[in-house]
């Protein structure tokens, strides 16, 4: 995810045209290579390099839009798009936008798949081959890892599509989508470094193999308390912790800085490079039509009560996620948790670049796995093995609170603890793809979305809801994919 490297640029940007260029669709939205075979191409290991470029640049994390409304976190802005507040209220249909994870993860996928596949064939140095194949199985095992957990089984495709040909692929069972992410990971922990220096900053180490290891094993563990999972994350998480490679920075403000690009706490991260390659997500979620941000603030969502509340005065956190008031023009505007106005809403800005000229030029990182999270993960699995928290538990969970300035909790049974490692991951990660997922893992997804019911919510949330639909139009062009209980036209 280096996007600031001038030679990654100009790859990536080769990769992604050839293949605009290519003419075939692809039915499962895997982008075909027609135009690129290993007789036109893949030659060298600058082409290798492009290859890999291109794997990296399709990282399609999910929009952070849905984590937040489909949860407790955030209200979008109710006269907008009109699937925006569906998705807040539950009312989600297979047409429903804002929801397109699906299509964007297979692009990634494919692209990983032709590394894997043709990288073998060209004349490179053997131990950089090795690693670039690592690293575009790593990626490939991020989007499966999301796929699954967004929808359950997934078709499984781990060769190129580079026609139309074999395009219509069944689901597999979510244990076998598993079953490779685990290999890919595997593979790619014991090949990959464990950090990189200068303009390699900011590929997947063996670390984040290991961090993202352990937030499968904590997803597939869920709510069975004797699951071996939470001892394969806990065992994962540590040796990230003990490695020494990442660790927190003094404050929470400093991970969230510029300057933490590519920095300690960021085992993997999306980089950004403002008013070149950015982002409009302080923009996009700051508040709406407020003068501060280039254009104009979109107000796209504002945070809920329950979540600016679940802060205490002392807790550093709630002054870097949000916005409260905004000076502009010499005159001071406060702004409330609970104003129907979004104009006047208490709005997002953990990612804000305020050296941004440009609308949706941002470049804050985005943060995939930060080392707090290795933390929080190792604190909970611990937790669960020992059928409650021991010393190193508490270490890891205090870390966290300590540095958002809290004091340490001491003295907690079973449950208690875990309840405490659950609130530390809400008030730590909002805005970073976490709140969804955990709600899910943990069984508490509908009993959390019904008791937020601010600004009339009376979300028709169900139990399927805890997977997302698969888009029609790519049931409509697969005949094999099988729509997820619930979703049923």
């Amino acid at each position: 995810m280096k996007l600031l490297n001038k030679t990654y640029y100009f790859f990536s940007a080769l990769i992604i045209g050839a293949v605009a260029l290519s003419g075939c669709e692809s039915r499962l939205d895997i982008a075909p290579v027609t135009n690129l075979t290993d007789a036109t191409f893949y030659r060298t290991a600058e082409d290798a390099r492009a290859a890999l470029g291109a794997c990296y640049a399709s990282i399609n994390y999910p929009d952070v839009f849905h984590d937040l409304v489909a949860t407790d976190d955030a209200i979008p802005f109710l006269t907008g798009g009109a699937d925006r507040p569906l998705i807040w209220r539950y009312d989600i249909t297979p047409q429903t936008g804002f929801l397109g994870f699906f299509a964007g993860a297979y692009t990634g996928i494919n692209r990983s798949n032709i590394v894997i596949r043709r990288l073998p064939d060209i004349p490179m140095d053997e131990q950089l081959r090795s690693r670039y194949i690592a690293e575009a199985k790593f990626l490939r095992a991020l989007a499966y890892l999301n796929l699954v957990r967004f929808y359950g089984g997934v078709p499984i495709v781990t060769e190129p599509t580079e026609g139309a040909e074999n395009l219509e692929v069944a689901r597999s069972s979510a244990e076998e989508a598993y079953t490779l992410i685990e290999a890919d990971l595997q593979e790619a922990e014991q090949v990959l470094p464990q950090k990189y220096e200068a303009a390699d900053v900011g590929r997947a180490t063996s670390n984040a193999a290991k961090a993202l290891l352990a937030r499968m094993y904590l997803f597939r563990a869920g709510t069975d308390t004797g699951s071996p999972f939470w001892q394969q994350a806990a065992q994962k998480s540590r040796e990230v912790i003990d490695d020494g490679s990442f660790g927190l920075y003094d404050t929470f403000a400093e991970a969230f800085a510029l300057s933490a690009r590519g920095g300690k706490e960021n085992i993997l991260e999306k980089q950004f490079l403002t008013d070149v390659s950015g982002h409009g997500q302080g923009r996009g979620y700051g508040v709406r039509g407020a003068p501060i941000y280039p254009g104009g603030g979109a107000g796209i969502a504002r945070p809920t009560a329950s979540l600016y509340n679940s802060y205490t005065e002392a807790d550093q956190r709630r002054e870097v996620t949000f916005i409260t008031s905004y000076t502009f023009g010499g005159q001071t505007v406060n702004l409330s948790i609970t104003d129907p106005n979004p104009a006047n809403a208490i709005s997002f800005q953990k990612l804000w670049d305020k050296t941004a000229q440009t609308n949706g030029g941002e470049g804050t990182s985005y943060p995939i796995i930060r080392f707090a999270d290795v933390l929080l993960m190792y604190a909970e699995a611990q937790n669960e093995v020992n059928s409650g928290p021991d010393a190193l538990a508490y270490e890891a969970l205090n870390s966290v609170r300590t540095r958002a300035g809290l004091d340490p909790v001491e003295g907690l049974d079973y449950q208690a603890f875990k309840e405490a490692v659950w609130l530390e991951r809400r008030l730590e990660f909002p805005f970073e793809n976490m709140r969804w997922f955990d709600l899910v893992r943990t069984g508490r997804l509908i009993d959390a979305v019904k008791a937020e019911n601010s600004f009339n919510r009376n979300a028709l949330i169900k139990p399927f809801h805890v997977l997302l639909p698969i888009p029609q139009s790519d049931i409509d062009n697969n005949p094999l994919l099988e729509q997820n209980p619930g979703y049923q036209l």
